[in-house]
């Protein structure tokens, strides 16, 4: 069965850091691009950052870039997002999912096929 399993959420003050997993099961890892989602309270799901099946290809989204860094480990079959200077604007659900075979590396949710749960990031003071 496949799954995505989200872990490292959790409160942290404006300027504070989190690093969130990505664990993947049931397929090989290294054969898919894997996407960081966020959805905030009362908005649409939006792309974060996303990385090729290897590693050595990344996207962001303007609102992350200099901030934000993901990474993949495809040994531990997880996939992470170090996220850094954290402001109340990034407080949301995270999820990350494995994109599409037919679609090539985009950071548009309706192209992902296979999502986990979430994990809440709350940025307050």
């Amino acid at each position: 069965q496949v799954q995505l399993v989200e872990s490292g959420g959790g409160l942290v003050q404006p300027g504070g850091s989190l690093r969130l997993s990505c664990r993947a099961s049931g397929f090989t890892l290294d054969n898919y691009h894997i996407g960081w989602f966020r959805q905030a309270q009362g908005k649409e799901r939006e792309g974060v950052s996303c990385i090729s099946r290897s590693g050595d290809s990344t996207y962001y989204a303007d609102s992350v870039k200099g901030r934000f860094t993901i990474s993949r480990d495809n040994a531990k079959n997880t996939v992470y997002l170090q996220m850094n200077s954290l402001n109340p604007e990034d407080t949301a659900v995270y999820y990350c999912a494995r994109l599409g075979t037919l679609w090539t590396m985009t950071l548009s949710p309706d192209r992902y096929r296979y999502w986990g749960q979430g994990t809440q990031v709350t940025v307050s003071s």
